[in-house]
């Protein structure tokens, strides 16, 4: 990070503390106007987990069963977000017995005593919000059994943590963190007596962040699908409880809704999950189900463009296909190399996937993550289609560049089925190519045609083409594309090595072939999944060759086996384990 930033780091968090201290001089007598409903869904088994004393928390495991959640060694600061974000409280409340009960009221009126006078890594606005929106969304859980005088402690904290965040909030990053921050200040503005001042300057302060963000299709700059379910999920909450209090949500907080809705549907897969892009997973167990419920908003997209996704979907079969430029500036900083790489989903089964977002795992699996090679999509001479940049800024601050600039698509109806069209100029800098890809779905979902095509377009282009074969002694220049399997699926060489059976637990069977202008291996890769202790070992389809001549076109299809009925009941619920 360069010193102008660490500076500027610096004083901002300064400032936090600050204010901090400011705020906890006030000791506003308090209670809550209305008793609040819980919104927040959590996970039980997570939630058991905690109640054992398993702390599963940025990737990491720490068990500790006689040990409170402010005495663990906290192993970064990833960590210490999460432990003093206070999310952990939604899988306590899903567990809901007298253990979870306890842990929880121990856990929360410790931070009070340990924090709650400006203290700790968690006075930054973010986490004072989403910590606001988990203590009084389950208040009445915390509160059961409670004498006045701890009571009282809980309603001071609140109101010193909404009083610091009314200060602080414009501080926050926009996007996700400042939708929480806000949405934070006007849950607690509305739930608090003595605090409705802060509603209205919170509001208005949304309203321009709706504005700001989100675009007319009902995209966000980072285009992160689980980021964008995060603000929708807290713009539907700030508006129940809008109007859980008698007032109306403002008529661009509504309109942000109603255009997030239809884009995270176009997001979704068969399965029922967010495709993984940018930085983004799936999304938490339920969560846009029930963000989608709560908004009332029932508008569907035709398929075709969000975000700058592409969906094709027929049958049970769903493929969203990463269709647009990626993010630039600040917005790239958790961005990947993505461009026309695609996941399918048949069923409630993933099939083919992109390895995902390394985060949790630490700086060098999240850099493995934003690289190309770990998308299905093609890689030229082992670079990515956009690098990351700004180095020795410290991994946090690696932006996207030398990205492409320019991505036609086309979407139309094939003869049989749904056709996606597409191409970007990565590779044109550093080798005169364009890599374009076609794919075709069938209308009954069962099949799907792809075509990669890798070519110099212009003199121009030719001449870089040529001036990379001379620096390569004329051998070509290798490419790659990889086609990564959902870890759940069994996969095996077939045919003497001219196909791939994949088995899906659903019980399909899915058959990859080639037309044998590249060489095809089965390699291993990796499935990085947030929540779990370890990446998980997967294999990966690889047809691998050189480009010669200015235009090398590689065709390949993915079809359900003639044997695999059109109907499959598949009713096995997966568990996530939580110790793998």
């Amino acid at each position: 990070m360069s010193k102008r930033e660490t500076i500027s780091a610096r004083w901002t968090r300064f400032n936090h503390r600050v204010a901090a201290r400011i705020s906890t001089r006030a000791r506003p007598a308090t209670g809550f106007t209305s008793m609040p409903e819980p919104r927040t869904i959590g996970l039980y088994a997570r939630g058991k987990q905690l109640v054992a004393g398993n702390f599963l928390f940025a990737g990491h495991l720490i068990s500790a069963p006689k040990t409170s959640l402010w005495d663990i060694d906290v192993p970064d600061d990833v960590f210490a977000e999460e432990q003093h974000g206070f999310a952990w409280l939604d899988d306590l409340a899903a567990v809901g017995d007298m253990p979870a009960r306890e842990r929880a009221q121990e856990w929360v009126w410790r931070w009070i005593d340990r924090y709650g006078r400006g203290s700790g890594p968690g006075w930054i606005p973010d986490l004072a919000g989403r910590r606001l929106i988990r203590w009084i969304s389950h208040a009445i859980f915390l509160l059961r059994a409670r004498d006045s005088a701890q009571s009282e402690d809980f309603y001071r904290s609140l109101a010193q943590q909404t009083i610091f965040l009314s200060k602080r909030w414009h501080k926050t990053v926009p996007g996700l963190p400042r939708f929480e921050a806000l949405t934070g200040l006007i849950y607690a503005g509305l739930a608090l007596e003595g605090m409705s001042q802060h509603v209205e300057p919170a509001l208005k302060a949304l309203d321009k962040e709706c504005e700001r963000q989100v675009d007319e299709e009902g995209g966000i700059p980072t285009r992160n699908p689980e980021e964008l379910l995060e603000v929708f999920t807290l713009l539907t909450w700030a508006a129940t409880a809008l109007k859980d209090a008698g007032r109306t949500p403002s008529e661009i907080h509504m309109q942000a809704i109603e255009r997030i809705a239809p884009t995270l549907r176009t997001l979704r897969h068969a399965d029922g999950g967010l495709a993984r892009f940018h930085g983004g997973g799936r999304g938490m167990e339920g969560r846009l189900d029930s963000a989608l419920a709560e908004s009332g908003n029932k508008t569907r997209q035709a398929d075709g463009l969000a975000m700058g996704y592409a969906r094709l979907s027929a049958g049970r079969t769903s493929v969203v296909i990463d269709a647009s430029l990626p993010p630039t500036g600040a917005s790239s900083l958790n961005a990947h190399a993505s461009t026309m790489a695609f996941e399918l989903t048949s069923g409630r089964r993933p099939l083919v996937v992109n390895c995902g977002s390394g985060a949790s795992f630490g700086e060098d699996w999240r850099r493995f993550g934003r690289a190309t090679p770990s998308h299905s999509t093609v890689t030229i001479d082992e670079l990515s289609s956009a690098r990351l940049g700004q180095e020795g800024r410290g991994w946090r601050e690696e932006q996207l560049v030398d990205a492409p600039k320019d991505v036609p698509i086309q979407m139309s109806q094939a003869p049989d089925g749904l056709r996606f069209e597409g191409g970007h100029d990565g590779y044109i800098a550093s080798h005169g190519l364009t890599h374009a890809r076609t794919l075709e779905l069938t209308f009954d979902g069962r099949g799907m045609a792809g075509e990669d095509l890798i070519i110099a377009m212009d003199d121009s282009a030719k001449r870089r083409f040529d001036k990379a074969m001379d620096e390569g002694a004329l051998q070509g220049i290798p490419f790659e594309i990889a086609f990564h399997l959902h870890p759940e699926v069994d996969a095996s060489l077939d045919m003497g090595g001219a196909a791939v059976s994949i088995a899906l637990k659903s019980g399909e069977l899915w058959v990859f072939r080639h037309d044998a202008i590249a060489k095809m291996r089965l390699d291993a890769s990796v499935f990085l999944e947030k929540g779990r202790l370890k990446p998980r070992a997967t294999k990966q389809i690889v047809l691998s060759g050189v480009a010669m001549e200015y235009a090398t076109r590689i065709r390949w299809s993915l079809s359900k086996a003639h044997e695999t009925n059109v109907a499959i009941r598949d009713l096995n619920r997966d568990e996530m384990d939580l110790n793998t």
